[in-house]
């Protein structure tokens, strides 16, 4: 465990070489990565960590402006993590929410990352200003999650291994199976009370803090300037939906383009392909 900013991180490190931070989605751990990481750490000293809100990482009670969950501050957490490892400038990876905090990282702190990948999200401001009733329809949960407290909350602590054990198996490839091991740890994980709390507030704070950040970035003319990789899903909502390279193309340069055979869950439907995308990019 290490400190972050208000409570402790559990962070992991692995491997030599380059400094390389790898963020997981929800409802998931760090252990997203675990076909991924042993094959990036023989080129890189991998970071592997919990997010604030999820796994075994220390999750902030909630407050009338969800920064406590917003993606600038969750950013901010995930540099200060670096820095006391020793790493002042580092390579980032990050699928889903992990995605989310990635991208604030290299707007807020260009200085820091090297090199930025993402895995299958838009970014939070283009999703809301383009969100479709399809899109409302396939991906409930975001518009779900956001409303006050208590109502997502006390609705998910009806069935809480139900309702995450659905997103963790909806929006992935027709056939895929996780690996029971990690299925069991995400669902354990994400179902406490303050894991539900956590994810529902990190929602809440997208639809809020982190859209006006990004309206302030939109204003201000912030765009992600380190060589940036953008993976989604062929068969997934974010695949069927949104014009993926026009929509990254205004926000980051360079930036290159991996679009991937299955649902949103690439880090674990498709590994292998994934690792050789990561392991050519990152150099």
């Amino acid at each position: 465990m290490l400190p972050g900013l208000s409570g402790d991180m559990l962070t992991l490190v692995g491997g030599s070489g380059p400094p390389l931070l790898l963020l997981h989605g929800d409802p998931q751990t760090h252990l997203c990565w675990h076909s991924i990481a042993p094959k990036l750490a023989e080129q890189y000293t991998v970071v592997l960590a919990d997010l604030r809100g999820r796994g075994e990482s220390h999750k902030p009670e909630r407050t009338s402006d969800h920064r406590h969950y917003s993606k600038r501050l969750m950013a901010t957490e995930q540099v200060r993590i670096m820095e006391r490892l020793g790493f002042d400038v580092f390579r980032v990876v990050g699928h889903d929410r992990g995605a989310r905090v990635a991208r604030r990282m290299a707007l807020d702190y260009p200085d820091k990352v090297e090199r930025l990948a993402v895995m299958d999200i838009v970014p939070v401001l283009d999703f809301y200003e383009r969100a479709t009733s399809a899109v409302a329809q396939d991906y409930f949960y975001f518009f779900f999650l956001t409303q006050p407290f208590p109502v997502p909350d006390r609705l998910i602590a009806g069935d809480p291994r139900a309702f995450m054990g659905d997103i963790l198996t909806s929006l992935t490839k027709p056939g895929f199976n996780y690996h029971p091991g990690a299925l069991e740890a995400y669902l354990a994980a994400s179902t406490t009370e303050e894991s539900i709390n956590s994810i529902c507030e990190c929602f809440r704070a997208g639809i809020s803090s982190d859209v006006e950040d990004d309206k302030a970035s939109r204003s201000a003319g912030r765009r992600i300037t380190c060589p940036t990789l953008v993976f989604w899903g062929e068969l997934g909502v974010v695949g069927r939906y949104f014009d993926m390279q026009r929509i990254w193309s205004d926000w980051a340069a360079p930036v290159s383009f991996a679009p991937m055979p299955c649902g949103h869950f690439i880090p674990e439907e498709e590994p292998e392909l994934t690792a050789t995308h990561l392991i050519r990019f990152l150099q």
